[in-house]
């Protein structure tokens, strides 16, 4: 198994996350960033993704790119009891949800609002926080009186959610304001197996 990926990028975090958790053994292949924001990626590599993106994943003749993708085919290929994405319907959907969030919500709120604030992004800062703090709110109303966003256990509704939260902690938005959701960051830094990010760069 090949991961093309940068060790600073939230997206490819989340794929080593989960291969962590499931102990996959893995090549990383880096992919560098360009002073004008863009990968350093070639003709090879646009064959293999042409999006020219990260992260992609090379594994036994199977390519795929986008972490939401990545991390399906992991968790359905190298998780039998089907923690991380539970087999059955009902559950699995539920996860697809919080999935939408992150790549919607948690991104344009959270994400955005990091990268403006922090690291010089073009945006509009105040619409950003505003939706940042909308996640955080239905972060928060899920989780009160409950471990995790889905079932007993995390899943990768947690594993996609988690990165861009807990880089805002303490940053953007006051943890104090969400315990619920304070409380979750703690459960799953303290998950078997856990590993943490490197100092993102957005």
């Amino acid at each position: 198994m090949k991961l093309y990926q940068r060790d600073t990028s939230v997206y490819s975090y989340k794929v080593r996350l989960l291969l962590a958790f499931l102990h996959v053994p893995y090549e990383a292949v880096a992919v560098k960033r360009l002073p004008d924001g863009r990968n350093d990626v070639g003709p090879e590599y646009l064959r293999l993704n042409p999006r020219g993106q990260i992260p992609t994943l090379e594994d036994d003749g199977v390519v795929l790119w986008g972490s939401t993708a990545i991390l399906t085919y992991i968790a359905l290929r190298y998780d039998p009891p089907r923690h991380w994405l539970p087999g059955d319907a009902a559950a699995a959907a539920e996860v697809a949800q919080w999935l939408e969030l992150a790549q919607n919500e948690v991104r344009t709120g959270l994400f955005l609002t990091r990268a403006i604030s922090r690291f010089g992004y073009a945006g509009d800062l105040d619409k950003a926080r505003s939706t940042g703090q909308g996640a955080l709110r239905l972060l928060e109303q899920r989780l009160c009186g409950r471990p995790w966003l889905v079932g007993e256990r995390p899943t990768l509704a947690d594993l996609a959610c988690f990165p861009e939260v807990a880089l805002n902690e303490g940053v953007e938005f006051k943890p104090a304001e969400f315990p619920s959701v304070l409380s979750w960051l703690q459960r799953f830094r303290s998950f078997e197996g856990f590993v943490p990010p490197a100092i993102p760069k957005v």
